[in-house]
């Protein structure tokens, strides 16, 4: 992959590394170096893997790291859970970032299907 920045999935998850960090503000100062920091981890490592595996020499290592994506974006979406869970945030507040989780996720199924399949 010459420019995984031209691929929408990567420019989805950036959108939803924005979307997560402007939730984190609304976070209990507590969460700072636990909850929110995990937060932070999981949702850079969506697009990072994404841009890693596009730098690798083949298709297979490519779906390897976009599995890894896939993880991490359900990772996101179980500490966004916890958050509403504890009152943190609302559903409301979390609901762009759950419709980026699923659009992102929906397209990195699609995309490991289509490289599983070469």
């Amino acid at each position: 992959m010459e420019n995984y920045k031209k691929l929408i999935v990567w420019q989805k998850s950036m959108l939803l590394v924005k979307e997560t960090y402007r939730l984190l503000r609304f976070m209990p100062k507590y969460e700072n170096y636990s909850l929110s920091d995990q937060m932070r981890r999981s949702v850079v490592s969506i697009p990072s893997n994404i841009a890693e595996g596009a730098g690798r020499n083949s298709s297979r290592e490519f779906a390897h790291f976009l599995s890894i994506a896939r993880g991490s974006r359900y990772e996101l979406e179980t500490q966004l859970l916890i958050c509403i869970e504890l009152n943190y945030l609302s559903e409301e507040q979390c609901k762009e970032a759950f419709a980026l989780i699923n659009e992102v996720g929906t397209i990195l199924n699609g995309f490991i299907k289509k490289l599983n399949l070469q």
